[in-house]
């Protein structure tokens, strides 16, 4: 019901798609940039069910319970447990855990958000290379286009020197205009 909704706003609100095939991809770090509002997260859902991307999102795993599980896991949010295997074992990192969730799962597109905030950083999280890295899994660069109201995957990067790949992605992202250009800004560690 949830991805109803979100494909009604995508096309009531006049939003096209255009992307790049990816329909053989069973498992992927989706990218999903730039975010600057919290409106971003619906239109991107709506994009990426209506390219049948079944995407999901990482939240700690008390999220994943009684009140908010139905919304949750409808908005396509998978629980994350850090908590060792053993007691004494060191706590998992973020990126070992996804990688993990990866490894238990025959199809998975987990939906990230560098930026890590809807304020302006100009360095990025790297831990979606990191992961995809380690996972032998594709990135694929997600975007919002406000000033074109188009939604998309722009590129798929295999992840191999993350200078260059990163490179890569700031070059793709800098001229994707934001629902709040002042908000976004390219990791300028990696921008031309």
């Amino acid at each position: 019901m949830i991805r109803k909704i979100f494909v009604f706003i995508f096309k009531i609100l006049g939003w096209k798609l255009q992307t790049e095939a990816i329909k053989e991809f069973k498992k992927s770090i989706v990218i999903a940039a730039p975010h600057t509002a919290n409106m971003d997260l619906v239109i991107a859902r709506a994009a990426f069910d209506l390219m049948h991307l079944p995407v999901k999102f990482t939240v700690k795993k008390e999220w994943i319970r009684f009140p908010f599980k139905s919304i949750m896991l409808g908005m396509g949010g998978i629980g994350i447990d850090r908590t060792p295997k053993k007691p004494g074992d060191p706590r998992p990192s973020m990126v070992e855990a996804m990688v993990n969730l990866f490894n238990e799962n025959d199809e998975l597109h987990i939906m990230v958000t560098p930026e890590g905030t809807r304020s302006k950083r100009t360095e990025w999280k790297t831990g979606f290379w990191h992961t995809a890295k380690m996972a032998n899994v594709p990135i694929l660069l997600g975007y919002l286009d406000y000033k074109n109201k188009v939604a998309g995957i722009g590129k798929i990067i295999y992840p191999t020197d993350l200078e260059k790949d990163m490179r890569t992605m700031m070059e793709f992202y800098k001229d994707i205009t934001p629902c709040h250009p002042e908000k976004f800004s390219v990791d300028l560690r990696y921008s031309s």
